[in-house]
């Protein structure tokens, strides 16, 4: 017998220590609700844990950051109702003031609300704002360089049995199906458009070439993809032609509606816009990683981008005109607003998709980092019972040396 080194007791001590080590860590994950708590409870997790918290809260501010999106492109939008609805009151205008019932004096009474439409446009331009971004100025466009308006024929008219070109004379055109318009070579067809802000007219006859009605236009003449021409007028946006309209009446000054009516197919396909250097196009940043962003421009919607600056009808045949250039304004705008939408849309069903991400990844993450109640609650009641039943070996091992005490007697 040894009482110098008591060996029971110092295992029973060292279970002891560790039962009680282990109750310790059982008690702490029960009481953070978390299985890794420190490094050291799982260190390759505890790394795999941290990069989907990052993934998570970059989801939750990408969702934030798409709603944002929304709420911006619903204030622009909601701006551009206000513009379509004065558009069309100016429509109305010019359809009124078209009209020969109306005396001069009511024309200079339409002209004068006309005018009050135009600035009404231009305000909503300059103050719709969004975290002090103004929205429709412009400055939101994307880059590009300065380009002419491009007025383009459609196939209700043909150049008979070859494309319209520079030598085509306009009492050659014929319709799709290869008939004439009725336009003789003693016609007159009367071209008008704005541009600037300006109404213009000129009078061609049915033997000048689509070359002259260029060079009165101040356009160059030129052919799209499918072969339909088309007139570019010099670049920039004070340039821009809006309202083609052309007007057939034969030698006797009778109207040739037909022949009207197919040139009436000369429709502005896109208009011009001044130089714009920087790329002022909006990233919405919709995910958790680097450059998972959206772009969204939005163009000039004031009254000179839209054509209307200036828009005269104290006249009828400036009031006709300016019926077709409010109608181009109207489906700019219309065009616009169809792109803010459909952006919307988009961003909606993001904000779905960054929802369900995060859902799933929140799921994978708490099975890494967070405890099982359940089984560590059992682990602490072994650990538990394991520790008081160390105490009470570790009082019995120190109780073996007291017999050494027996040898005395």
């Amino acid at each position: 017998m040894r009482i110098n080194h008591n060996i029971a007791a110092l295992n029973t001590h060292r279970q002891l220590v560790g039962n009680t080590n282990a109750a310790s860590k059982s008690l702490e994950k029960l009481s953070s609700g978390l299985r890794i708590n420190r490094a050291g409870d799982d260190a390759a997790g505890l790394a795999i844990s941290e990069k989907m918290r990052g993934q998570i809260r970059g989801l939750d501010q990408a969702s934030r950051n798409a709603q944002d999106g929304i709420s911006l492109i619903q204030t622009g939008e909601g701006a551009l109702n206000e513009t379509h609805s004065i558009l069309q009151r100016m429509r109305e205008l010019s359809v009124q003031s078209a009209s020969d019932t109306n005396t001069d004096q009511d024309r200079k009474n339409l002209q004068d609300e006309m005018n009050q439409l135009v600035k009404e446009i231009d305000r909503i331009r300059d103050t719709t704002e969004f975290n002090t971004k103004s929205l429709l100025d412009g400055s939101l466009g994307a880059k590009h360089a300065a380009s002419g308006a491009n007025i383009q024929a459609n196939t209700a008219i043909s150049g008979g049995t070859s494309q319209i070109g520079n030598s085509t004379k306009l009492q050659d055109l014929t319709d799709v199906n290869g008939k004439s318009l009725g336009i003789s070579g003693g016609a007159t067809v009367t071209v008008s458009w704005v541009s600037s802000g300006t109404f213009h007219t000129v009078d061609l006859k049915g033997t000048d070439t689509f070359s002259t009605l260029a060079t009165k236009l101040g356009a160059t003449l030129g052919k799209d993809t499918s072969g339909h021409v088309t007139f570019t007028s010099k670049t920039g946006l004070a340039n821009a032609i809006h309202g083609l309209t052309l007007t057939v009446k034969d030698s006797s000054g009778n109207a040739v509606n037909s022949a009207t009516k197919a040139l009436s197919s000369f429709t502005e396909t896109s208009g011009a816009y001044n130089k714009q250097v920087n790329d002022g196009s909006l990233l919405f940043h919709i995910g958790a990683n680097t450059d998972q962003n959206v772009s969204l421009s939005i163009n000039d919607m004031g009254a000179e981008a839209l054509g209307v600056k200036d828009l005269k009808i104290d006249k009828q045949n400036k009031a006709n005109v300016a019926i077709k250039v409010v109608d181009e304004a109207i489906q700019k705008v219309s065009a616009e607003r169809s792109k803010l939408g459909a952006m919307q849309n988009r961003l909606e069903h993001t904000i779905n998709n960054l929802g369900t991400a995060s859902e799933n990844l929140s799921a994978s993450e708490s099975r890494i980092r967070d405890v099982d109640m359940a089984q560590e609650m059992t682990q602490f009641t072994k650990n538990n019972i394991l520790t008081q039943a160390a105490q009470a070996m570790l009082a019995q091992a120190n109780q073996q040396p007291q017999g050494v005490l027996q040898l005395l007697g």
